[in-house]
Parts: structure tokens; C-alpha cells; sequence
């Protein structure tokens, strides 16, 4: 019997399987609920929302770190304005950045939290101060993303 068909077909499905994005996830905040992108290791962090041109208002991306500490970001290639949200261990919120435009130009400054965090949610620029957070409220994550957890 030949099993090179069958071996052939399992790689696709395999490749397809990897190539499926994650179970879709929601974050809620100060009562608004938003889909979420989620970017959990270093290489996703990094890039971020760079070179987007928009961000639907009901779409945010939540970096998630293995730790807690001060964090920092920029917007380099980031082609959008964002708020630029952080909490702590307990997913309570700590720091905020609002309104933070794109860097036009090098060096770009950076945007950093008042205190120790271990998340970060990136919203619209404006959403934040729309729907009225506020320092110490909780961020509720759902959906299938148990480093989140």
C-alpha cells in the first residue's frame, strides 16, 4: 500500500490546522465588551498593531507578559492613535495612556505605566474616556486563551 497520499494529505490538514487563528476572545472594561487579538509571546508583542491603518471600535489587542513590572510602550510603525491601557496581576487597571498618536518621526518617545503591570490593552485612541474607565476597574478576559488566565 502506498502511504505517501495519506502522509501527503495529513501535512496539509496539519498546515491548516496551524495556520487557524486562536478561538476568538473578548476582554470587558468598565462594561464595553471588545474583540480582542491577543499577543502572548515576545514576537507578537513586539509587533503589536504596527502598520494598521485602523482599528475597528470595537477591537483592541491585549499584550499579556509573564511577569509584572513597569512597562513601557512606543508607537513606532503604528499608524494609529491609541489608548494605551495597563493593569496589574489582577487584571485591575493601574495606568493609562490616552490619546497616544503614531510616531512621525525617530526617536520615538515611549508611554509608560505608573505602576507595575503584567497586561496591557490597546484600544482606539478616545475609547477609554467614551466609555469612562477609570483606575482600579477590573478587566474580564474570555474565550480560549489559558495564558491569560
Amino acid at each position: 500500500m502506498n502511504r505517501w497520499p495519506l502522509a501527503t494529505l495529513l501535512l496539509i490538514v496539519a498546515g491548516c490546522a496551524a495556520a487557524m487563528p486562536q478561538a476568538p476572545a473578548t476582554v470587558e472594561l468598565h462594561g464595553h465588551r471588545f474583540s480582542t487579538e491577543l499577543a502572548t509571546d515576545d514576537a507578537s508583542r513586539e509587533h503589536g498593531l504596527m502598520m494598521r491603518t485602523e482599528l475597528a471600535a470595537d477591537h483592541s489587542m491585549l499584550f499579556v507578559f509573564p511577569d509584572s513590572q513597569p512597562r513601557w510602550f512606543w508607537m513606532k510603525n503604528t499608524l494609529i492613535s491609541l489608548d494605551i491601557l495597563y493593569f496589574d496581576t489582577d487584571r485591575k487597571l493601574v495606568s493609562m495612556q490616552l490619546d497616544v498618536p503614531p510616531c512621525k518621526a525617530d526617536p520615538c518617545p515611549s508611554y509608560p505605566s505608573d505602576a507595575p503591570a503584567r497586561y496591557v490593552l490597546e484600544l482606539p485612541a478616545g475609547t477609554a474616556r467614551r466609555i469612562g474607565a477609570e483606575t482600579g476597574d477590573k478587566l474580564t478576559v474570555e474565550g480560549d486563551i489559558g495564558a491569560v488566565r
